[in-house]
């Protein structure tokens, strides 16, 4: 068994779609980020990269490198995926957390463990996905940005 957890964050800009967990949000702003921003994403992608003691996304999908502009994050979470598998090392769980003042995310949250847990290819009953706010503290406080972490346990 492997442990490894990861974090994420991005600022807010006006003119770009929020997406977390591959999930679309309605709200007036997105991220701002070389891919498409989805910060739960890349926080998951931490976690079962340094599980793997495989580095970081960073290292991965470089934000130099063009083919990964506006990149959907869920084909890099299915590349860490296969990547992992190659080294017959498979998901057990995750457990995350995303960190917003707003929007309001608790009617996304099961689409998101829905859709995670696909790409993992995990059902979904393992795969956790929390929300919170930080009482008006911080950045993610001010809602100028999100931030998220994630917890995984790889086997193999």
């Amino acid at each position: 068994m492997r442990i490894g957890q990861g974090y994420d964050a991005h600022r807010f800009i006006p003119g770009r779609r929020l997406v977390l967990g591959g999930v679309e949000i309605p709200h007036d702003q997105g991220l701002l980020a070389h891919s498409d921003g989805d910060v739960l994403i890349h926080a998951i992608c931490d976690a079962l990269l340094g599980a793997a003691g495989l580095g970081d996304i960073g290292g991965h999908f470089p934000d130099s490198d063009a083919r990964y502009r506006d990149v959907d994050s869920r084909v890099l979470l299915r590349g860490i995926r296969d990547q992992l598998a190659a080294l017959n090392l498979v998901p057990v769980n995750l457990d995350s957390t995303i960190v917003a003042q707003r929007p309001k995310l608790a009617p996304y949250i099961a689409t998101m463990r829905l859709r995670l847990g696909a790409d993992l290819r995990m059902h979904a009953d393992r795969v956790n996905v929390k929300a919170t706010t930080t009482e008006g503290m911080g950045f993610a406080g001010r809602a100028e940005g999100i931030a998220a972490y994630a917890v995984v346990l790889l086997e193999g």
